[in-house]
């Protein structure tokens, strides 16, 4: 099976091929041979999209039920608000330790383990007996991170950074869809049979993930023949490296703003908007519309112009829509279409930033590509669960959506410093492979 060299000095980002009609057609001519549901080749891209997409499902479907499970498990909105927090929690710590073991194991043994453990914790969710025993196997669910992280390992095992950047666009556009559709499907299934419901449709979607997975996911990783303690002391390699801070630090904070909203959308909907269940998955979906175009633009555009473009073109989309949105609620004019309708800025530009900024950490070491997939992922989400818990806790009745969206701002803001920063360092040291 011919997969990219892993170590392979990348290109540098800033002065990538440009001669190219299609970057999906160069992608696909480069890329090595493919056949579905056959494990002795690399995995189809839809097994990819699926992986993600569950992935993203996972974290936002069950949303417009938090007002109904409360009343359920008889507590307070805070408290079941912490499964949106406690589940980035444990994702961010999860993904630190994803990395190292894929590298050593291979990616297929650890997804096929994670989707299994996946399941049971679902089941353990679907039959918890109060609210702390749904968080504690809401935490468990976290595992399902593992998907989102071994795809972009995948592409990145399969292809250089330049054409990595384009693929992981294409791979995280259909994921997008998941996400923008997930919130309304819940919040229908709610009112349809309960907040139960949604768990039961996880439960189902990720056995069948794990058919598709054994079936059709081959081994695309290459064994470092490093211990897992050898693999874990390999971190100082990328946490030295400025390049790496500054694409993960570019992706975390700009996808900052997303977390922002999963923590605060469902009680700036319900509570200051008076949005029903179905109404605010409707609602909720706004970001991903943004999104799965942002994903487009990176999938079509990446390898022409460069990552480096790309992400300050998105962080700074996703800054200036932010900021639109509070001047418009600053001069009284702020609804539910203006508060959702904006944050689909808030998605187009993080399609853009993320898939560009993950090729970026993927790159600066090849041969700790899923490491540093894993880290990367890890100081992104680890960010988010602090931001969504920061955006729970300052929504109280009479704030309005003021306190999610300055958060908002100002983590965009950072985002665009961030990736800067990169820029600045790349221009000094004039493109070489520094680090």
């Amino acid at each position: 099976m011919e997969i990219a060299n892993p170590q392979m000095t990348p290109p540098d980002p800033c002065h990538m091929d440009k001669s190219h009609g299609s970057a999906y057609r160069k992608i696909m001519s480069d890329a090595p041979l493919v056949r579905f549901m056959d494990r002795t080749t690399p995995p189809h891209i839809v097994t990819l999209v699926l992986l993600s997409g569950l992935s993203a499902l996972a974290m936002n479907v069950f949303l417009p039920s938090l007002p109904q499970m409360t009343e359920y498990f008889d507590t307070e909105y805070r408290l079941m608000q912490l499964s949106v927090a406690v589940y980035l929690a444990v994702n961010a710590v999860l993904q630190i330790f994803i990395g190292p073991i894929s590298d050593k194991l291979g990616r297929r043994p650890v997804l096929l383990g994670a989707i299994a453990i996946f399941m049971l914790a679902t089941l353990g969710c679907l039959f918890a007996t109060n609210a702390y025993v749904f968080l504690a196997f809401r935490m468990c669910q976290a595992v399902i991170v593992t998907g989102m992280v071994l795809a972009r390992a995948v592409v990145r095992d399969m292809v250089p950074q330049d054409q990595a950047a384009s693929m992981i666009g294409y791979v995280t556009m259909g994921m997008a869809v998941v996400p923008m559709i997930g919130p309304a499907i819940g919040g229908a299934l709610d009112e349809l049979a309960g907040w139960k419901a949604v768990f039961w449709m996880l439960f189902l979607l990720s056995g069948a993930l794990y058919w598709l997975t054994w079936r059709d996911l081959g081994e695309t990783g290459r064994s470092s023949g490093l211990s897992l303690g050898r693999q874990f002391r390999e971190y100082p390699e990328l946490l030295t490296s400025p390049r790496f801070w500054g694409y993960a630090l570019s992706a975390g904070l700009s996808s900052g703003a997303f977390f922002a909203y999963l923590g605060g959308a469902p009680f700036i909907g319900t509570q200051v908007y008076g949005l029903a269940p179905a109404q605010l998955g409707f609602f909720f979906g706004a970001p991903a519309v943004g999104y799965f175009f942002g994903n487009f633009m990176s999938g079509r555009y990446s390898a022409r112009v460069g990552i480096n473009r790309m992400i300050l073109t998105g962080a700074a989309i996703n800054m200036t829509g932010i900021g639109l949105s509070l001047a418009v609620m600053g001069l009284g004019y702020g609804s539910v279409y203006s508060f959702f309708g904006f944050m689909c800025f808030v998605g187009l530009g993080n399609g853009m930033t993320i898939p560009n900024a993950t090729a970026g950490t993927l790159s600066v070491r090849p041969h700790l590509a899923g490491t540093a997939s894993g880290l990367g992922g890890a100081i992104m989400i680890g960010g988010g669960a602090a931001l969504s818990a920061l955006a729970g806790a300052l929504l109280q009745p009479g704030t309005g959506a003021y306190p999610v969206l300055w958060i908002q701002f100002l983590t965009g803001v950072a985002g665009v410093g961030a990736i800067l920063l990169v820029i600045l360092r790349e221009r000094r040291v004039g493109g070489l492979d520094v680090g």
